[in-house]
């Protein structure tokens, strides 16, 4: 054959090779091809009735839940879907709209906009229901996908587009000054009244502290502003700088048992208010000072610093701005503790590209940022501070969300009084959820001890760390 035939003729077969598709992918042409036809059936269809909205969410239901479910899920109509292994809660759907709100992209906020709306309640332990990111096994057939995709079809039109649920609005540069207070304000100026609902008697925001396990609430915290001091190991006529102090919990705490003087800063003119009138019953106001002011603006020197709870709201574009201004206002020998909530192990079966993580950020903590724990202590050696010490305490958030949970519950008549119905459900979802996220090792909580070394490089801390557990 000549060569140029020969050419010709292996062109042409890499050609057909090329356009030749394998069977995989003839399936899934197929499948994109069958559901976007009985999509477009379904858009043609008039409106579906009621009974028509019932089977469609019963055949979606019956596929995409879980086969092992600790819940039970309850339509409008009263109809259910038991639980497979034991009932420990309830998901009742209010609305043949429900569902079809449910399903959108991105999952997480679709989900947690709905139940702040009303769309659906959960009656019983929240994170049965909430588990479902990790219990999730639904596989149809490549048969049922067409049939799937008319019934969420049906249900989204039968949806129509549902009403708003209150975000935060913020405008402005990300983490530029004005607009983290306006952050701060969303999040903490809610109302003190509030607050006192749920948390301890000192108002500490932040992981209690259970050495045993069966601490009430007031005693974990006591327990944790003790082990913040032992570990920055406070001696009395020290400064210590508490960034982010909110209602003044530590530095009331430091001053009284330690004898340290105290500045503490906050951007939450409602949390100063009280903080202040705290200090002052307390009988404090000669050694603790709160002030309403940016991290950023902080002059020194200080003997210790604590960050309890504060780091999440820096953001990882002000991070190494975060560290250097510790270090710079640190005396050389002195002791940093940054207590912060870290992105933890990620969901294993419920696809990241079908949600976002930013329900939070969106309606809790707005442009808060969890950063993974390898990430903040990079940030803090670039800074050129020593990590000497590193404790996980999800555990203990855990614990500590579910008496928050509790406590907001208990109290629920007042909260509704305070916030009003939607912002209620927001943060009976936010705290339910996190008791979960905690469990499950989805979101971590590091103290992270760090050291300024001094000029011989030096840090004065005994060889052993059995005197913090005593």
């Amino acid at each position: 054959m000549p060569r140029s035939s020969q050419s010709r003729s292996s062109q042409s077969r890499s050609s057909q090779s090329r356009s030749r598709l394998s069977p995989a992918q003839t399936t899934a042409l197929s499948a994109a091809a069958l559901t976007a036809a009985a999509v477009l059936i379904a858009r043609l269809r008039p409106a579906a009735t009621a009974g028509e909205l019932r089977d469609a969410a019963l055949r979606l239901l019956e596929v995409g839940l879980p086969s092992r479910r600790r819940f039970a899920v309850e339509l409008w109509d009263g109809t259910t879907l038991p639980a497979t292994t034991g009932e420990d809660a309830r998901l009742r759907l209010n609305s043949p709209k429900t569902l079809g709100r449910m399903l959108r992209l991105p999952l997480d906020v679709a989900l947690g906009e709905a139940y702040i709306r009303g769309d659906f309640d959960i009656e019983g332990d929240f994170s049965a229901v909430v588990e479902l990111a990790d219990t999730f096994d639904a596989a149809p057939g490549l048969k049922a996908v067409p049939g799937l995709m008319r019934d969420y079809e049906r249900l989204r039109r039968g949806a129509g587009a549902p009403p708003p649920a209150p975000k935060a609005s913020l405008e402005g540069e990300t983490h530029s000054r004005e607009r983290d207070k306006a952050a701060i304000s969303h999040h903490y100026d809610v109302s003190n009244d509030f607050y006192k609902l749920w948390l301890d008697e000192r108002m500490v925001y932040s992981c209690g502290y259970f050495p045993s396990g069966e601490e009430t609430l007031d005693e974990a915290q006591a327990a944790k502003l003790e082990l913040i001091c032992r570990k920055l190991r406070l001696k009395s006529g020290e400064k210590l700088l508490d960034i982010g102090c909110g209602w003044g919990g530590l530095a009331i705490y430091a001053a009284q048992h330690y004898g340290v003087s105290v500045t503490g800063v906050t951007l939450s003119e409602a949390q100063l208010q009280e903080g202040k009138a705290r200090v002052t019953a307390a009988g404090l106001d000669h050694l603790v000072s709160l002030e309403l002011r940016d991290y950023r603006d902080v002059e020194g020197p200080f003997d210790k610093i604590s960050s309890i709870g504060m780091a999440e709201h820096v953001g990882r574009k002000n991070m190494a701005e975060y560290f250097a201004t510790a270090q710079r206002v640190l005396k050389p020998g002195g002791l940093m503790l940054n207590h912060a909530i870290a992105s933890g192990l990620g969901q294993a079966k419920v696809s990241n590209l079908l949600q976002s993580g930013n329900f939070a950020r969106r309606y809790v903590f707005p442009d808060g940022e969890l950063l993974p724990i390898w990430e903040t202590q990079k940030f803090a050696e670039e800074a050129l501070f020593e990590v000497r010490d590193v404790e996980n305490l999800r555990e203990h958030y855990a614990q500590t969300t579910r008496h928050w949970a509790r406590n907001l519950e208990a109290h629920q008549t007042a909260a509704l009084e305070f916030l009003g119905e939607e912002r209620y459900r927001l943060w009976r979802i936010y705290l339910n959820a996190c008791v979960y996220y905690f469990s499950a090792g989805h979101l971590s909580i590091f103290q992270t001890l760090l050291a300024k070394p001094d000029e011989q490089r030096r840090v004065t801390l005994p060889p052993s760390r059995a005197d913090l557990y005593r």
